[in-house]
């Protein structure tokens, strides 16, 4: 059952108008539903794929996206982490987005880091002890 988009050019409205079939849909004729004009023009719809978060996640670690990350450029960092954000569709929270907007101001890294101690947690250790990795 597709769904196409149209512009009614007698009311000016965008309308959505579901048919049975595609053959419904190639062969009769579109009513504009708010007014009930025939002056319509079918438009190009946004195409949308539902994708997992495992999947959108293995795609962000995928060696092909990561070929324009500099780690030693700042905004370079912002576009990778805030790209990161939204794949995750979490909300991280006024600090994240207070690093990324320093990192795109073209900020170091190291003195974002500085002047947010919270963010390391306890120790300036970013919450890892050594043994996290199994070295102490």
């Amino acid at each position: 059952m597709p769904i196409y988009e149209y512009t009614c050019h007698d009311c000016r409205r965008r309308v959505s108008l579901l048919w049975r079939s595609f053959a419904d849909a190639a062969t009769r004729e579109a009513i504009c539903p708010r007014c009930g004009g025939h002056n319509l023009t079918r438009l190009i719809s946004r195409v949308s794929v539902v994708r997992s978060e495992e999947s959108r996640l293995d795609s962000l670690a995928d060696p092909s996206n990561l070929a324009d990350l500099d780690e030693n450029d700042p905004k370079s960092l912002a576009r990778f982490m805030r790209k990161m954000a939204n794949e995750t569709g979490e909300d991280l929270g006024p600090e994240f987005s207070e690093v990324i907007d320093r990192l795109e101001a073209g900020e170091d890294p190291e003195s974002i880091e500085k002047s947010m101690p919270e963010l390391a947690g306890e120790g300036g250790d970013m919450g890892m002890t050594g043994d996290d990795f199994g070295v102490m």
